[in-house]
């Protein structure tokens, strides 16, 4: 059978990265055909029931201020919320948010099929169809045969997915789903090198057999906020999750299962998340450590279902259930299902433009866990991305790319094009260098300007932007120019333990010392009624605060990122004979030759391309 329809983009695999890729290409005018296995788990969270995180939560804010949907969706399912990291400086603040699981789904199916512009199929995609080096569409496991002029590979964990389950293992995408077979071998046939990895899930467990009154409360923000910067919903009712901990007698009977584990077997050959890993890796990797934190996560408003955060295993099911049952609030608990690990195909990503479209065939991009990545969040990020470039490719528009000092998500690709990866890449906030550039806080800022400009982002979200950032020029002037007496003020500072004032003085300069914030400022009444006038959002006025507080060190790292800049302003033109530079290390021509940076500044972080490498190639393009 062949669909005689044509279309702009086929999108394979409905998970995060496929969601947000069908959704981006569709809204900006791209006709997209979203091919799944099954339309029943659009967007299904296939390990915890949650967004964001250390750097995660920056990631989705910045799809969100692109004009992308994970922010939206994630404030419609959310069941708690939280902000991470408020002890520490704005850098480190991170939003996350617990969903419910099925309203997750729910919501996403429902904005994708809200938009007219996506067609959906549910079948296996088998084969890429190619001509003249060109993706030109897809073959599913029917026989059916579909055009197009671009194809987004999102395939998750399905290639050649191999589930294991202590001496078990069986073919599985997920538990319950078949694998993809067929593309990794048409891929490699037409030159490109792929891996294996592997990545795991703990135990669902029934919520009723939970004892919580021997476990640690950990409950939501008292002001939640939301991830999305259109959304105006408050999270009234929320879940909590709880703690717990392992203990040595949890370990010793862990351990016990060792001799059938398939990680250390050898009968799981992929490697995992190093910064996820499951919880008899946790016990062989920090052995002197006696007790693991575990989470107790739910999975939604009307289920009883539990996510054990924490506990993710591959051992026999005997042995996990012996193990959770000496854990504290466990002793009675019954699991739905056991936890398990997965190995798959990935294709390591120096393969890849930083479009996400590959360097061996035109038109094909790949994006989320076949590039080498584990989470939502760096899925979603991909998909924005490739979903963006591969409408700009279909309609001869110029390609869209986000440098290290734009976003997380421009750190995230360059990383994965420049540097590849042999293990799960996860994103954390140290791998950034500007990372006090790249807040949650002002994704908008540095972004939503140019999802505007793309056609992604709406016009209300450019009218928010251009409020919030009125209001906060408008309150950074006040603050420069008006002045705070020391009788108001002194009994503040002594009480923060600061310095007292002996002469009135601006209250800019009392806003930048450490630990005084807008509201310990309020004691000023020109502030309190000036702020009581204007009627400020609180997104504005911490955007004020933020700017005043670390104005000197934004400075010095806009700076810094204006010096890189110029480096990634120096083009390297396609094609060049890195061969012929024989004054370079062999080590540097032959990782030049292999990843085939476009600027100066993708080549100077390229692993074994030394600084001298880098004058060397500065002189020869005449620089």
């Amino acid at each position: 059978m062949v669909i005689e329809e044509k279309y702009d983009v086929i999108v394979v695999g409905g998970g995060h990265a496929g969601c947000e890729a069908a959704h981006a290409a569709a809204t900006l005018g791209s006709k997209v055909l979203l091919i799944t296995q099954n339309l029943e788990t659009l967007a299904r969270m296939s390990c915890n029931p949650a967004m964001g995180g250390v750097a995660k939560g920056q990631i989705i804010r910045e799809i969100d201020a692109l004009g992308g949907m994970s922010g939206i969706i994630t404030d419609v399912s959310s069941i708690q919320f939280r902000m991470l990291n408020k002890s520490k400086g704005p850098a480190m603040w991170s939003p996350r948010a617990q969903c419910d699981r099925k309203l997750f789904e729910r919501e996403w199916r429902m904005a994708l099929e809200a938009n007219k512009n996506i067609d959906f199929w549910q079948d296996t995609v088998e084969n890429i169809m190619t001509k003249k080096g060109s993706a030109v569409g897809v073959v599913t496991k029917m026989g059916v045969e579909i055009q197009s002029k671009s194809v987004i590979l999102c395939n998750g964990t399905f290639l050649n997915g191999l589930i294991h389950l202590g001496k078990k293992n069986y073919k599985g995408g997920r538990s319950g789903e078949p694998p993809a077979e067929g593309i990794t071998k048409q891929l490699i046939e037409l030159g490109f090198t792929n891996g294996r990895m592997k990545t795991g899930t703990p135990p669902r467990l029934d919520g009723r057999t939970i004892d919580y009154s021997k476990t640690e409360e950990q409950a939501g923000d008292k002001n939640p906020v939301n991830f999305s910067y259109l959304s105006n919903n408050q999270l009234s009712k929320q879940h909590s999750c709880f703690i717990t901990y392992t203990s040595p007698e949890v370990h010793s009977i862990l351990k016990e299962g060792f001799e059938d584990s398939p990680m250390f077997s050898g009968r799981i050959k992929g490697l995992g998340p190093r910064y996820c890993p499951s919880i008899e890796d946790k016990i062989e990797r920090f052995s002197t450590k006696e007790r693991h934190q575990l989470f107790i996560e739910p999975e939604g408003r009307d289920t009883i279902e539990i996510y054990l955060n924490g506990f993710s295993t591959s051992l026999p099911e005997e042995v996990q259930l012996k193990a959770l049952r000496k854990i504290k609030g466990l002793e009675k608990v019954k699991m739905f299902r056991a936890g398990y690990a997965i190995e798959y195909d990935y294709f390591p990503p120096t393969q890849l433009k930083h479009t996400l479209e590959t360097k061996l065939v035109n038109n094909l991009f790949f994006c989320g866990q076949i590039n080498g990545t584990t989470g939502y969040e760096e899925a979603a990020a991909q998909g924005l991305m490739a979903g963006i470039n591969a409408h700009q490719n279909t309609h001869n528009k110029k390609e869209f790319i986000l440098g290290r000092s734009d976003a997380y998500i421009g750190v995230l690709i360059d990383d994965l094009i420049t540097k590849g990866t042999d293990e799960p890449y996860r994103m954390f906030t140290s791998r950034a260098e500007f990372r006090l550039l790249l807040r949650q806080d002002n994704a908008d800022i540095r972004l939503t300007q140019k999802g505007h400009e793309l056609g992604l982002a709406s016009e209300e979200r450019l009218k928010r932007l251009q409020v919030k950032k009125s209001e906060t020029e408008k309150l950074i002037k006040f603050l420069e120019k008006q002045s705070i007496e020391p009788n108001d003020i002194n009994p503040v500072l002594e009480n923060k333990g600061t310095s007292i004032l002996k002469q009135k003085v601006k209250i800019k300069s009392i806003l930048s010392r450490p630990h005084i914030s807008i509201k310990d400022l309020l004691v000023s009444k020109e502030l309190y009624e000036f702020l009581e006038n204007e009627k400020f959002s609180s997104e504005s006025i911490e955007q004020a605060e933020i700017e005043i507080k670390y104005g000197g060190y934004l400075n010095k790292e806009k700076e810094s990122a204006e010096k890189l800049s110029r480096l990634e302003n120096i083009q390297i033109i396609d094609g060049f004979e890195f061969d012929k530079l024989h004054s370079i290390s062999t080590e540097g021509r032959e990782k030049l030759k292999a990843i085939q940076p476009k600027t100066i500044g993708q080549a100077s972080r390229i692993s074994g391309v030394s600084p001298s490498d880098i004058n060397i190639l500065l002189i020869y393009l005449g620089r």
